[in-house]
């Protein structure tokens, strides 16, 4: 009986004066400690939903219920209102697009097609986010829209040998270095030299009709690089033909003047060989009417002299002799008053 009484006093102390069961110590401990989980859990959950962590290559704006309240430029560690502010992230760095390969024409109605690049980057990210939503895909529409009207209305406007021409912005020319100040017997071929100018590129060209991204979309436009510049397929056989054609002409034209240009070298140097053979030949005359003179000269000044006058008489004499002796006829018949029979008899 009293076990049993001990028994039922020790069962009632598990229950309130209301009748409800009491907890125990190790079960108060349990509840304290999922208490504190819960808390730390849900302080965790508002200070990750608090900070906001941005990038270099990042902008943050904040938004409290959709209206953008600040942006965060800088890299680095900050704070928000936790489940009232949101954040939207847009890119801060640069960005590459790649446009669709696209047709143009001409001014001379050439059609070409133009492959090109772009280069942007956001420069005012509330205004990127206002006008374009914050997204890059956006962006690149209307990018795509801007860059192709800007590259028709430049190329429509050029010649196709113009576009070639202006792709990167530079022109090789040929000059011609000939000495015009020829003289005498001097012949100077023509020297060619090719220089390089810079010219207006079709970058340059395009990037002047859009400089208002920025201002309207809060977007830069760094650059348009043109990668390639092509024929549509079915013109391409004309235009290889028409261009064989053409430097076919082009090559004739350089022939025909090669070979006049041969022609009046060959017809100069004729000039000048002739006029150095009649000068030399002119000298030569020149030369023996001299020595000619000079021998009348000294054949007078010997007949003139009668000390020298018999020997000349007898060399000539002699010389007559010889030139009739010529030949397979030996016999000379000489009268007795010829100088020659004069001395064979002994009379000089």
């Amino acid at each position: 009986m009293e076990y049993q009484q001990n028994q039922n006093q020790s069962n009632m102390e598990y229950f309130n004066s209301n009748g409800t069961r009491k907890k125990s110590g190790k079960e108060k401990k349990k509840g304290g400690r999922i208490l504190i989980f819960l808390l730390l859990a849900a302080l965790i959950i508002i200070g990750a939903n608090s900070l906001v962590i941005t990038k270099e290559n990042q902008y943050k704006l904040i938004r409290q219920f959709g209206r953008v309240e600040r942006i965060i430029a800088t890299s680095g560690l900050s704070f928000k209102i936790p489940f009232i502010e949101s954040v939207d992230i847009i890119p801060n760095q640069l960005l590459l697009y790649d446009l669709p390969a696209s047709d143009v024409i001409t001014s001379d109605k050439k059609t070409m097609i133009v492959d090109s690049y772009v280069l942007w980057q956001v420069k005012d990210p509330l205004k990127f986010a206002q006008t374009l939503s914050g997204s890059v895909s956006n962006a690149e529409r209307r990018i795509d829209t801007i860059v192709y009207n800007a590259t028709k209305n430049t190329i429509s406007n050029m010649k196709q040998d113009e576009v070639i021409v202006s792709r990167d912005g530079k022109m090789t020319i040929t000059v011609d270095q000939t000495n015009n100040d020829m003289t005498g017997n001097d012949l100077e071929l023509a020297e060619e030299k090719k220089e390089v100018i810079e010219i207006t590129s079709l970058t340059e060209e395009i990037m002047a009709q859009i400089a208002h991204t920025e201002e309207q979309y809060g977007i830069e436009i760094v650059t348009v690089e043109v990668k390639k510049l092509d024929l549509p397929d079915d013109n391409k056989q004309a235009v290889y033909t028409r261009m064989i054609s053409e430097r076919e002409n082009i090559a004739a034209q350089y022939t025909a003047e090669g070979a006049s240009q041969a022609k009046m070298i060959e017809n100069m140097t004729d000039k000048e060989v002739a006029i150095m053979l009649s000068d030399a030949q002119a000298k030569a005359e020149a030369i023996i009417a001299e020595g000619e003179a000079e021998y009348m000269r000294i054949l007078s000044e010997a007949y003139s002299d009668p000390e020298k006058t018999d020997f000349y008489s007898f060399v000539r004499a002699l010389d007559a002799l010889k030139a009739s002796m010529e030949g397979g006829n030996k016999t000379v018949i000489l009268s007795d008053d010829s100088p020659i029979a004069q001395i064979f008899n002994g009379n000089y």
